[in-house]
């Protein structure tokens, strides 16, 4: 297996639809499931063209139409059966400021200007079903 581990100061960031998730709490439990050597493993067919770009910056997820929670990408590796790309992930998912954005099959690039701040350090708040957050969120509560 190849693999390689950088860091970008400013790096660019993916979304990607967690399928199936109604929750954040959900994704992680799925994600729990795959954990191995400390990563979460994202399998995806082709390799990021912008991929050096992409070490150190985030998948964001998006639950119910918006970004949720965000994953730090650690680096790249190919799954010797298949070879296809493993997106290496950091398995803690930070709650994000959630923002809409439409649905999507596979990935799309997302520039650090656009990716929405954390929600981290407000713990409590990450455990608020994401409508009532995305209100308290809109009215500048949160």
């Amino acid at each position: 297996m190849d693999s390689e581990v950088l860091s970008a100061p400013e790096a660019l960031h993916i979304s990607k639809v967690a399928v199936g998730c109604a929750s954040i709490a959900t994704l992680a439990r799925r994600q729990q499931a795959r954990v191995a050597d400390g990563i979460v493993p994202l399998v995806t067919r082709f390799r990021p063209k912008r991929a050096d770009e992409l070490i150190g910056g985030s998948v964001y997820w998006i639950v119910k139409h918006k970004l949720a929670a965000r994953q730090t990408i650690l680096g790249f590796d190919v799954r010797a059966s298949d070879r296809k790309t493993i997106i290496q992930l950091d398995p803690e998912l930070v709650p994000v400021r959630g923002l809409p954005r439409r649905a999507h099959q596979g990935w799309r690039y997302l520039a650090h200007a656009d990716a929405p701040t954390d929600l981290s350090g407000e713990e409590d708040l990450a455990e608020l079903p994401m409508d009532l957050a995305a209100k308290l969120t809109a009215l500048g509560l949160i």
